[in-house]
Order: C-alpha cells, then structure tokens, then sequence
C-alpha cells in the first residue's frame, strides 16, 4: 500500500520522497544547503535524509536528521548564466553542498573569484559551479526565477515557458533530476536522482536518491542517457484539490507513477486508475503531484480533465 500521511497539504509540504534542499544553523554552515530527501514530516518538523553527507557513526551510512520545516525547501528550478557579474550573491557548489559567497572577482574564462563570509575565504569557481542566490520565502523564490515572472502556466495550452538549454548545461554535477525506466513493471514511473557525472554526450552517471543497490550496500548507480532523464519538476504548481479523470503522478514505491483520478472521496482521498497495470489504488492528496511531461525543453501539463 503507498504510504498514508494525515496532514494537509500547505503550499511548502514536501511528501517522503521528495527531492529537497537541507540549510544548517550549525556553526560553520550558515548559509550552506546540501542535497537531500523526505523521509518523513509532523506539523513542524521533516526526518531527512543527505545525499552527500554521511554518518558520523557509520561512514557507509548516509546522514539522517529531523530539523524544523524552516531547514527544508524545494529544489531550485536549473538556470543557466552566461556570466555574473561583480558583487552577484551567488551559492556556490563546494564540499558536497551550495554555499552563500559573493563574486568578487571576474577572472575571466568563466571564472570567478567568490568570497565567503562565514569563512572569511575567497575561492576561484567556473560558472558551471555557480547559480544565483535566492531564498525561499512563504512559497516562492526571492528573488524570483525568469520562467517563474514570464513562464506563466498556459490555461489553453498548459505550457510552462522556458529558454532552450543544453543537456550539457542542464544536468551538471549535483542537479537533482529524475530518471525513468522502459523495464517491464516500471514504465510510466519516475525516480529522484542525482546526476553524478557526464560520462559521454547525452549520457550521465546518476545516484538514486531511495533505490539501492542489489547488495543493499549503497544507493543505486546507473548510466542513462537524455531520453529517460529530466529536470525535477518545478515545485511552483500547487493544486488544492484534484478533479475526476485528471491525470496525475502518485508516489508509490519510491517513485513517481502516471495515471488517472478514477473516483474522488471524502477527506481528501482519492482512487487513482494506472493503465499500465489495470490497477485501482487509494491515495491521500499529499501523495499526488499534477502530472507534467518534459518536452523539448518545456513543463507540459496535463489537462484537468482526461478520458480513459
């Protein structure tokens, strides 16, 4: 059965499983965030899991922590800068995490010199290690990202704008993205991962953020190339109730899996149709995400209402 959570679903609720960003208020990592994943949430506080950070009691284990829900947000949207400029707060990727540095010098190349004041260090970075800083606040990105300003979502077309990116440029070291599967039993399911390193054009070596190795020693590596790959999907769309015969996405066994509100219930619970396996399953509201698919370089979303 798929895991069954009793709290609502605010605009900043992350299920377990979710892809998310952890901040420390522990000395030294002000202004830290290092990849991680939901475990598990209450009212105020989400148990989660680094991507990066291990044990101190056991360096093959991943660290695991429960931190008040002001230490957790969303996966940035990727964006890619042509440059930046002289005093841009920017995070930089440093010591498995993104840390909060100001651009001092331009160096030229696309490299850059980034002071930080919580070290009182200056580091040299290319632009591929570098994105603008932003915080999250009640929701939303401060300051806001472009696609977020001008890619409204099309109504009609359902369309989330965005500029045309390369895979190079998208899937750097580090990017959260998520990973399908044409195996039998797993087609038309999605799983978070995270990109390890580019192994040729169009191909990368992910981690899976919830799959494990065979052996159970470690969280499963994989080669994938660019057509079962894709950025996370934006955490910007929040829907406050789903429609009958809407298509969604439902986390069920560590994934993300496509299919159809067949019946809505009482106390935001829904029956979701899976045609890929003839199956009927209940699901709470926090459990469900819009479907959207990722074509040519754009968030496509699904219409609100679907036939079987």
């Amino acid at each position: 059965m798929p895991p069954k959570l009793t709290t609502t679903t605010p605009s900043s609720f992350f299920p377990p499983g979710t892809p998310v960003e952890i901040g420390s208020h522990d000395a030294g990592f002000v202004g830290s965030w290092f990849a991680g994943t939901v475990l598990s949430s209450n009212r105020s506080k989400y148990s989660v899991q680094y991507e990066t950070l291990v044990s101190d009691l056991d360096p093959s284990e991943p660290l695991c922590e429960t931190l008040h829900v002001s230490q957790v947000r969303p996966v940035p949207p990727g964006e890619t800068r042509g440059c930046f400029l002289v005093g841009d707060h920017v995070d930089a990727y440093w010591n498995d995490g993104w840390w909060e540095g100001e651009v001092t010098e331009d160096l030229g190349g696309g490299r850059y010199g980034v002071f930080f004041r919580v070290s009182e260090e200056q580091i040299e970075f290319g632009k591929e290690h570098l994105r603008l800083h932003r915080d999250w606040v009640s929701g939303k990105w401060v300051p806001p990202f472009e696609q977020q300003e001008v890619g409204k979502v099309s109504n009609a077309a359902g369309i989330v704008a965005s500029g045309a990116k390369t895979t190079q440029e998208i899937f750097i070291k580090g990017t959260i993205v998520e990973v399908s599967s044409d195996e039998d039993g797993f087609r038309g399911a999605w799983f978070a991962a995270s990109i390890v390193e580019a192994v040729e054009k169009d191909k990368f070596l992910v981690q899976y953020q919830n799959l494990r190795a065979d052996d159970d020693s470690c969280f499963l590596r994989e080669e994938i190339d660019t057509l079962h790959i894709r950025p996370y999907p934006p955490e910007t769309l929040v829907v406050d109730r789903f429609n009958l015969f809407e298509e969604v996405d439902a986390y069920y066994n560590d994934g993300w899996w496509v299919g159809v509100i067949s019946k809505v219930r009482v106390g935001s619970k829904y029956l979701v149709y899976f045609r890929d396996t003839d199956e009927e399953m209940e699901f709470e509201h926090s459990d469900l995400r819009p479907h959207q698919d990722w074509i040519d370089s754009k968030w496509v979303i699904a219409s609100r209402a679907l036939n079987f």
